[in-house]
């Protein structure tokens, strides 16, 4: 929950344009223009998210103090807090093809918390230190940019099956049979199963869930009534809504409703 003295319109976000775009990747730059400290829920994001800590004291605390700084998440972390926040920091959302083929690590990342050093390795700090003395946020995103280029570029991608399954899940809101998907790439179900698990971190029915929860919870944060977010979003009932987004986010539809972290989502991550 939010700190009392806090609110979205205290925090000055900022987004790439043009060229700093990347396929597969997303950067939004936060800056909160009081002292105030804040304590907010992360809602479970079909992404693996990197949070680059760029204040200036105190600095960003996750996981209940378990780490301080910048961090990365991966899919399906669980309930988590990012408390202390104040100052500046840049967020970026990798898809978990991209995530896997940048730091070969999806699959390990799925369900932790790992502080940024350990997944990014000794450039990390070099890169946290640029990020700080850039002017403005044009420059942190072109930097940024710059850097996940370069190791994009460096490794090989992940199994195009299993890239074109994941695409297949998003598009369709999770909303697809895994049979199908196997059909769509010549494989037999098994194959898919173990090689999307092996590369992405979690099995094609819980990608399906995963995104199915991320497009419920976005209906719900704008005020859509969880009955007819349940219809349109492809569950049988309103229960079977509860107990899938309890599942993915660990709290329910009516806190989902309100989280924090989904109030500036059409700013941050535009359409």
């Amino acid at each position: 929950m939010l700190a009392p003295s806090w609110s979205w319109s205290d925090v000055d976000v900022a987004v790439p344009r043009g060229a700093a775009r990347l396929p597969g990747i997303r950067m939004a730059g936060f800056g909160v223009r009081t002292s105030a400290r804040v304590d907010i829920a992360m809602v479970a994001h079909p992404s693996i998210t990197l949070l680059f800590d760029l204040s200036t004291a105190g600095g960003i605390e996750c996981d209940a103090g378990q780490l301080r700084g910048s961090f990365v998440a991966g899919l399906l972390p669980g309930p988590l807090r990012a408390g202390g926040w104040s100052g500046e920091c840049l967020q970026i959302r990798l898809s978990p093809v991209v995530a896997s083929a940048m730091f070969g690590a999806a699959a390990e990342l799925t369900g932790t918390v790992a502080a940024m050093d350990d997944i990014w390795g000794g450039d990390a700090m070099r890169l946290e230190e640029q990020l700080r003395a850039a002017r403005t946020w044009d420059e942190r995103f072109a930097i940024a940019s710059a850097e996940l280029t370069r190791r994009l570029d460096a490794r090989p991608p992940i199994d195009p099956e299993v890239a074109h399954t994941w695409r297949r899940t998003v598009i369709s809101r999770g909303r697809v049979r895994v049979d199908g998907l196997a059909c769509d790439v010549g494989w037999s179900r098994q194959r898919l199963w173990s090689r999307f698990r092996s590369q992405l971190g979690l099995t094609p029915k819980r990608a399906a869930q995963l995104v199915r929860v991320d497009h419920a919870a976005h209906l719900l944060a704008v005020g859509h009534a969880p009955a007819g977010v349940a219809a349109e979003s492809g569950y049988v009932d309103q229960s079977h809504l509860n107990r899938e987004v309890k599942t993915i986010t660990g709290i329910t539809p009516a806190a989902v409703a309100t989280a924090p972290w989904l109030a500036i989502d059409d700013i941050a991550w535009p359409a």
